[in-house]
């Protein structure tokens, strides 16, 4: 069966995923990209460092996001996020993000790019010395898809 999330299913996939894809076009070039975040009800949060990703969402801050809990090929939930890029400086905002950011629960294996600093685990005491690119996604509008199925599917190798 393959249907709509409703409102709080798509909130609870946001809630406890921690990689998501980003979608940016500039200029008749797309490009989409894995990045980890944090979500906090009206923001996607990331970290990144400078990069084509960032480039081209400071060109054109229209952008789609994307998360997913896929457990099978039959069966997965996936949330699409029109939203618009901000990026955070300095002061407050960036704070905030940096909060939702160290917060969220990382598998116990995960890679430095989820780390936001030589802390980690722990916050930094200076938020000022995490260094990379803070932002923001401002949610304009999201939906959710699934499909379920009681059946089991192999992959022949």
């Amino acid at each position: 069966m393959i249907g709509h999330l409703n409102e709080e299913e798509v909130e609870s996939l946001l809630n406890h995923q921690v990689i998501g894809r980003i979608g940016c076009c500039v200029d008749n070039r797309c490009y989409v990209v894995p990045i980890s975040f944090a979500y906090d009800g009206r923001y996607i949060y990331c970290r990144s460092q400078e990069g084509l990703k960032i480039q081209m969402m400071r060109k054109n801050p229209h952008v789609c996001f994307e998360a997913e809990n896929t457990r099978n090929h039959a069966n997965w939930q996936s949330v699409v996020i029109q939203g618009i890029y901000e990026e955070l400086e300095a002061g407050d905002a960036r704070n905030e993000a940096l909060t939702w950011l160290h917060k969220r629960v990382l598998p116990m294996r995960s890679s430095e790019t989820t780390h936001l600093g030589n802390d980690w685990p722990f916050g930094a005491e200076d938020n000022d010395i995490i260094g990379g690119v803070i932002f923001r996604i401002q949610v304009v509008e999201k939906s959710g898809r699934f499909e379920q199925t009681n059946q089991d599917y192999y992959f022949a190798t």
